[in-house]
């Protein structure tokens, strides 16, 4: 059976998937480790599930806003049913100009690497023309800038890295992955700031990331899907300065960006999703407030967690086939992790037939045992990149 003639994922996940076990071959060699980091993120959830709710609450609470939601939202259905990654999802437009520029006086900048900020105008439009205008009009957004790493002696392999949701400082970024011993090892470097994040929020916005679901779920999808679109504008950037081997990573939002980038670019070399968000509507529902919050709301105009999910199937990596050899797509996932739980990262394995998975001792921000993942990142990167074969 094709992947068109079968059901929808949507249509065949039972509705208490989000309720179902989530252990990992972990559980029972590192048992102490898995249960106290699984302990820490119910708290730590709480803080996030809080800010999300904040978020929303101007969907959920303004008379009507939720109700004209819900139809905008049938325009992003049809589109998932159809399945076609190349109509959600398409090419950006080419020969866009870019500016170059040193980092600020006092910005981050890493000792000893040859660091600029490179920046486009998106010309991202939204997919629904309905949203079209109004989407247009977060002006600072369609602003992008990322700092890219470059070796002195030319283009080389280059690491497309995406953070996650609230977490964009490059600093932060840099250090908790270890992005300047990729560099050292010989890689290029590109950090990619995402919608709503650090230079693209919107005045009055109160906090990083408030914007992608700040303004209700179809501004949600248009968000989720102009940072695929903006992340390939850096592909194609990146090949127009000679880079012959790329590669996407990210963590979180950025491990789920990573994983669309995957079913949309064929000109990716790997991509390697870090405790991506693979179903964030059934995440979202799991979290302190929200699981009371969304199933009132939603229960109250007789919308069902299934209709949810096929809403925002859009921007789904489990809808589409990946654009990729599955062999050249690696999950890395925490064993304790309660944001995206291991049951998500499974589910994400098993469509991509082939795929690695690698699950660490630890929860979705203390990623115990990361020495060992980011090994297995160096040699999954250089296998598809070309340096092992360079000898590094």
């Amino acid at each position: 059976m094709t992947i068109a003639e079968a059901l929808p994922w949507w249509e065949t996940l039972p509705e208490d998937y989000n309720r179902q076990p989530c252990g990992t071959p972990l559980d029972a060699s590192a048992p102490l480790r898995v249960r106290g980091t699984a302990a820490l993120d119910n708290v730590l959830r709480a803080g996030l599930a809080a800010g999300v709710a904040v978020s929303l609450t101007s969907t959920f609470l303004r008379p009507g806003r939720f109700e004209q939601d819900l139809e905008q939202l049938a325009f992003y259905k049809a589109v998932a049913a159809r399945g076609n990654a190349a109509e959600a999802m398409p090419p950006p437009p080419a020969n866009l100009t870019f500016s170059h520029r040193r980092p600020r006086l006092l910005g981050y900048a890493p000792r000893g690497v040859n660091a600029e900020l490179v920046g486009f105008q998106s010309p991202y439009q939204a997919l629904n023309p309905e949203v079209r205008e109004a989407y247009a009009r977060h002006h600072r957004n369609h602003q992008v800038v990322a700092q890219h790493w470059r070796h002195p002696d030319g283009p080389r392999p280059t690491l497309l890295f995406a953070h996650g949701y609230f977490i964009s400082p490059r600093w932060f970024n840099s250090l908790f992955f270890g992005l300047r011993g990729f560099y050292d090892q010989g890689y290029d470097i590109l950090l990619y700031t995402q919608p709503f994040h650090g230079d693209r929020r919107g005045p009055g916005e109160p906090f990083n990331g408030f914007g992608i679901f700040g303004r209700g779920f179809a501004e949600s999808n248009e968000a989720m899907l102009q940072s695929v679109h903006d992340l390939r504008v850096w592909i194609g950037y990146l090949e127009g300065q000679g880079v012959r081997n790329i590669g996407v990573a990210g963590m979180s939002l950025g491990g789920y960006v990573a994983a669309l980038a995957a079913s949309s670019d064929r000109r990716l070399a790997y991509a390697i999703a870090n405790v991506p968000a693979v179903l964030p509507m059934d995440m979202a529902v799991e979290w302190p407030l929200l699981d009371r919050l969304a199933p009132l709301v939603l229960g109250r105009r007789g919308v069902s967690l299934r209709d949810m999910r096929h809403a925002l199937a859009v921007h789904c990596p489990l809808t589409y086939a990946p654009a990729i050899d599955t062999d050249r797509l690696l999950i890395i996932g925490g064993a304790g992790d309660r944001f995206t739980s291991p049951r998500y990262l499974r589910l994400l394995h098993e469509h991509w037939a082939g795929s690695h998975l690698h699950w660490f001792p630890g929860n979705h921000v203390l990623h115990l045992g990361q020495g060992e993942y980011l090994r297995r990142m160096k040699d999954f990167m250089d296998r598809h990149s070309g340096l092992a074969a360079q000898g590094g």
